[in-house]
């Protein structure tokens, strides 16, 4: 009778259906100002890091967190090219240097020139706790094709400009877990720096279009959350441009330009409708920059056509 019961329990466990599993998901986030994820999944053939942190010693903080599951590394794979989220490549790829590193065309080509000066930026904040040469990918993520690493198939997505360029997403089909790297975070403030806002919005709409059954997202910041947080970065960057569209009206007091008072009015309304939500960036002037962008981009494009 009990070899009959333990017989029945493990068909039970071996039929249970993809959506019911889930993947062993490790994560490091670094400190605010800037707290950056590191994510790694458990997979059958060894661990697969996703991001690698901002500095060279958060970088090594997550490198313990990493050596601390006592498994390998199978792969790395980079979400996109802003300095905290590939400041930290150097160091993991000097402790699995066997491990090939995976990103798009455009994201490996960024980190390759810095053609936006974003790690000359970071390097006069960080100084020497952030790399003088980057490392590059060395592996190429097909746009929107499956990814073989660890024994697990990731399907995959790019998306941009938006938050950034060019961003990849990766998603477990058997577990329903997604990976938007900086597409989407949890509760904090993001960086529209680049000015692409309705591009974002775009992008965030095909992010749930694309991947309708994700059932838990592991975001670039923040905790990890149910697919809610689509809609919740979605009604934060609408409501961002609503605040700042009056300042870059050209019957404003500055015309398209804010001035100090618009600006300190802005950040106001933000703060008071989005408190305590901290910085993905160490750039302490993150709300100015993204209130002069974002200005600029209204101004310049008028209201999104799409995605908002």
């Amino acid at each position: 009778m009990k070899r009959l019961v333990v017989a029945l329990l493990l068909l039970v466990l071996t039929a249970a259906p993809a959506s019911a599993r889930q993947l062993d998901v490790g994560r490091y986030a670094s400190p605010n100002p800037g707290s950056v994820n590191v994510l790694w999944i458990s997979a059958p053939q060894g661990l697969i890091v996703i991001d690698s942190g901002r500095t060279i010693s958060e970088a090594h903080k997550a490198l313990a967190a990493i050596q601390a599951t006592g498994r390998p590394v199978a792969a790395i794979l980079i979400t996109h090219a802003h300095p905290d989220h590939v400041g930290g490549l150097g160091v993991l790829h000097e402790a699995f240097p066997t491990a090939p590193m995976y990103a798009s065309a455009g994201t490996a080509e960024e980190i390759r020139t810095d053609s936006k000066g974003f790690y000359a930026l970071t390097r006069q904040i960080d100084g020497a706790d952030y790399p003088a040469v980057m490392t590059v990918p060395d592996h190429v993520i097909q746009p929107n094709k499956p990814l073989f690493v660890g024994g697990l198939r990731l399907e995959t997505a790019q998306f941009g400009p938006g938050e950034t360029e060019d961003e990849t997403a990766f998603y477990d089909p058997s577990t329903r877990e997604l990976f938007p790297g900086d597409i989407v975070s949890n509760h904090m403030t993001p960086a529209l720096l680049e000015g692409h806002t309705c591009g974002w919005l775009t992008d965030l709409d095909r992010l749930h279009d694309r991947f309708p059954h994700a059932a838990r997202l592991y975001p670039g910041h923040g905790a990890p959350g149910s697919p809610r947080l689509i809609a919740k970065q979605t009604r934060y960057i609408n409501d961002f441009r609503a605040f700042v569209a009056p300042a870059a009206a050209p019957s404003s007091p500055g015309g398209v330009t804010v001035t100090p008072e618009e600006l300190a009015t802005i950040k106001g309304e933000v703060e008071a409708k989005y408190s305590d939500y901290p910085n993905v960036a160490s750039l302490p002037t993150l709300m100015d920059v993204n209130i002069t962008a974002v200005a600029h981009e209204i101004a310049t494009e008028g209201p999104c056509r799409v995605g908002g």
